[in-house]
């Protein structure tokens, strides 16, 4: 006869039984997420039968052995994972799965918001997209042409102004959202704080804190999805698919402006997914996708990836040519 479940918590400076997890994931054959802060066990015969990480507000790493599914496990994992979460006053947790598992995760508190290929969902545990809907609906400007722009900006440069200024001259009303998640070089708060310096000039612009609504690639999850080289397909639609169905209709954005990509093979698909997705058809009005051609310095496109590597090399002549004033003088306290 077997045992007893018993459910323990796991940090992340547990290095042995860490490895233990690990192992356990490759058997059920799952990747591990390495930003997972601590995981809940359950264990029976001191052999671990089931798992789940959290970070930051994400769950991830769920996994129950076959021999033990159909028992109530899930509830009984799930009910430890979000206890330690609220400890943490982590309240508004989101989790990413395949359709298959949303009725079990529907059992344990957390509600459908959308979907990628039919492959992955975005769930979360509270009704935050509608207060999201009914903040933006708020910010609504009148017009014919309302256009949007979504930057990460990993630093602000000369390249994104001119991009957000085309779209401003080209709009009744611009809504910019900017990625929110600390994944990149820049921290959020620096790159929030150079956008708003670099833009205080155009009048027909609203910058928002971009919210868990606005996927940043850097957090998406991928260590259910089988197919590596699927991923960024998966992320794209995604990512589009929340921005067309809730958070665009709010704001009656008719267009969505970014910089062609000439370099970046990843970030073009991307443009080009983004032209597919938000013009086919929908219960919601097409959005269309309008390239800015991008502004260079000495034959070569203004970008943050060149800025970064510039900062890599300490070159503060070049970075001056690429950056406005405010984002200089970071770089500049960065470096020195």
């Amino acid at each position: 006869m077997k045992g007893l479940i018993t459910f323990s918590e796991v940090p992340s400076t547990s290095v042995v039984r860490w490895q233990k997890i690990n192992d356990f994931l490759k058997s059920v054959d799952l990747d591990v997420s390495e930003d997972v802060e601590l995981f809940i066990v359950a264990k029976q015969d001191d052999h671990i039968v089931a798992c789940a990480g959290l970070s930051g507000r994400v769950l991830k790493n769920i996994a129950i052995d076959e021999t033990i599914r159909g028992k109530g496990i899930a509830l009984r994992l799930m009910s430890e994972l979000l206890k330690v979460a609220y400890r943490e006053k982590r309240s508004d947790l989101f989790l990413f799965t395949k359709p298959v598992y949303q009725e079990m995760f529907e059992d344990c508190g957390f509600k459908y918001i959308e979907q990628s290929h039919h492959e992955v969902i975005l769930m979360e545990n509270s009704n935050n997209i509608e207060h999201k809907k009914e903040a933006l609906r708020a910010h609504k400007q009148e017009g014919k042409r309302i256009g949007s722009i979504v930057i990460n900006a990993n630093p602000f440069t000369l390249g994104h102004r001119h991009l957000v200024e085309q779209a401003c001259l080209n709009s009744d009303w611009v809504h910019l959202f900017v990625v929110k998640e600390d994944a990149s070089f820049f921290s959020f708060k620096d790159r929030y704080q150079l956008i708003q310096e670099g833009l205080k000039h155009i009048a027909n612009l609203t910058i928002y804190e971009g919210s868990d609504y606005i996927i940043s690639k850097a957090t998406f999850p991928t260590y259910f999805i089988k197919d590596k080289c699927h991923i960024d397909s998966l992320y794209t639609e995604l990512d589009l698919n929340i921005f067309r169905n809730h958070l665009a209709p709010q704001l009656e954005i008719t267009h969505r402006f970014v910089g062609e990509e000439p370099i970046c093979v990843v970030t073009n698909e991307y443009n080009q997914q983004m032209k597919k997705i938000l013009s086919s058809p929908s219960n919601h009005p097409s959005i269309e996708v309008i390239e800015i051609p991008r502004i260079e310095y000495k034959g070569e496109p203004i970008s943050a990836s060149r800025v970064r590597r510039l900062m890599g090399e300490k070159n503060l002549e070049e970075i001056s040519h690429l950056v406005p004033p405010t984002t200089y003088q970071l770089i500049e306290k960065i470096l020195y």
